[in-house]
């Protein structure tokens, strides 16, 4: 009896590993819901303890399965000693599973809720503790179960709650089934209704337009440079690298926007000003504009930062990336460790981090687009002040630091949900790969494929109108989940208090 505690233990660390397959690039999106069956009926049979021990093991092997690529951006590309860059991908694991393990705990304590309430009680903590790991220093929102089920009927509740209104609905339909499964006469029934409830829903949902054409389809060019992590930064690379992207235009003279992905020159701006010159010339020969990522500094404070440049050879548009990457874009150490990391010859200066709330960039006719820099898409909720005023979403991305791996497809898969929220289409632009067009309800009207020059275009539809989650945020899912657990923690402590 011993070594049933770490069978189960281990039972639970695979069910994280596979947990993965149910997001991308792999898709099995049932494989989250069939999962959800055991592992709430274990929380809610066990010890608080024993539970955050099972929760914390889920929660470690679905990120070290879900976040490995990690080590390849830190150590790989980023040239960190091999020891710091396992360390701090284990730390990352770490810290997640905390959140699963809190999860866990939370459902054993309430165990003496009633069924009715417990199924909802499971969705409401699920949903407060995936929105508390989204913004607890700093945030990192990979891997939100909502995001899972993309292509499945729930993702149709994306537009109205946002994606953790689609965890909701996922875990409340395998919370109702389990509970189906051990009750009986009108409960049983009750139960298998509010199971099936959330997918027939989603299917109704689907059919709803939430928004609107705003115009004519902006005939838009992709620019993939192709150019691998490793070499991107060489001396020998500079030049051959602005002459592809330069290219590009005179091989696309219809487009009337073009976008280059994050840093695709890879210098300050004030480095390159002659070769934007030309760029400016060649847009408005064409009368196009050219979106293009590239380190911009700020000559009175001397603060660089990770920008868009938007120009159509009459006036150049700016957006600075507001939401940074810890240990990436900016280093929250103390002095001493970077100066450390100084003499290491390890990365530790900052980039700076653009104001919260910038104005959009606006084409020639009157089109506004909402632009996101690499991971700020997983950050829904920050992209929505740009609403109702954009037609057009612009995502821009070097994920090329995570090489071959899933990364590349999982940040897809989020900017596909990004388009859904908010019933715009979207366009996203990276250094090699998935670069991709995407239709205003998040699915994929084409893909590029990886590690390769690509240039490639598409008529993109601008779109108005608000859909609700664009008008009210998570807020919604929640206020509706904070009450549910707080009715679940009152009804709980009232049971305990009974003779």
């Amino acid at each position: 009896m011993a070594a049933r505690p770490w069978r189960l233990r281990a039972a639970f660390f695979l069910c994280g590993l596979v947990l993965v397959l149910s997001f991308a690039p792999f898709g099995w999106h049932p494989i989250a819901f069939l999962l959800l069956l055991p592992l709430l009926h274990g929380f809610r049979h066990a010890r608080p303890r024993r539970a955050a021990e099972w929760g914390f093991a889920l929660g470690a092997g679905l990120f070290l399965a879900g976040t490995y690529w990690l080590y390849t951006s830190i150590h790989v590309f980023g040239e960190a000693p091999l020891l710091l860059a396992v360390l701090l991908m284990l730390a990352l694991v770490l810290i997640m599973a905390c959140y699963y393990a809190l999860f866990g705990w939370l459902l054993a304590r309430f165990h003496r809720t009633s069924l009715p309430v417990f199924v909802l009680f499971a969705p409401a903590s699920w949903v407060l503790i995936e929105w508390l790991r989204g913004w607890l220093m700093s945030g990192f929102p990979w891997m939100t179960l909502g995001y899972s089920q993309i292509d499945s009927p729930l993702a149709s509740f994306a537009p109205v709650v946002g994606v953790y209104g689609v965890s909701f609905v996922l875990v409340l339909s395998a919370a109702a089934l389990l509970a189906a499964a051990v009750s009986a006469g009108q409960t049983r029934v009750l139960m298998l209704l509010l199971a099936v409830l959330p997918w027939a829903a989603g299917l109704l949902l689907k059919q709803v337009a939430w928004t609107d054409q705003a115009g004519p389809a902006v005939v838009t060019t992709i620019v993939q440079g192709g150019v691998s992590q490793d070499r991107k930064w060489l001396r020998e690379q500079f030049g051959p690298t602005l002459e592809i992207y330069r290219s590009s235009l005179a091989a696309h003279p219809d487009s009337e926007l073009v976008i280059w992905p994050e840093v695709a020159i890879p210098a300050v701006l004030d480095q390159v000003e002659s070769f934007v010159a030309q760029l400016e010339q060649d847009v408005a020969a064409r009368d196009s504009t050219l979106l293009f990522g590239i380190l911009e500094r700020e000559r009175a404070t001397d603060n660089v930062y990770n920008s868009v440049v938007a120009i159509d050879g009459q006036s150049r548009q700016v957006y600075r990336k507001r939401h940074l990457v810890p240990f990436g874009e900016y280093f929250p150490v103390p002095d001493f460790v970077r100066e450390w990391m100084r003499l290491m010859n390890l990365p530790y200066s900052d980039i700076s981090a653009g104001a919260d709330v910038q104005p959009l960039m606006r084409l020639g006719d009157g089109n506004r687009l909402a632009v996101a820099i690499c991971y700020e898409d997983a950050y829904g909720a920050e992209q929505l002040y740009a609403l109702p005023e954009t037609t057009i979403l612009v995502n821009v991305s070097n994920d090329a630091w995570f090489g071959n791996s899933i990364a590349p497809h999982q940040h897809l898969e989020i900017a596909r949900m990004r388009a859904l929220e908010v019933g715009r289409s979207a366009v996203r632009a990276t250094n090699n790969g998935v670069s991709a067009f995407i239709d205003s309800d998040g699915s994929v009207v084409r893909q590029g494929p990886q590690f390769e020059y690509l240039a490639m275009s598409h008529a993109v539809v601008p779109r108005s109108g608000q859909t609700p989650y664009a008008r009210f945020g998570n807020w919604p899912i929640l206020l509706i989940a904070l009450l549910i657990c707080l009715t679940a923690g009152w009804q709980s402590r009232s049971r305990s208090e009974k003779p």
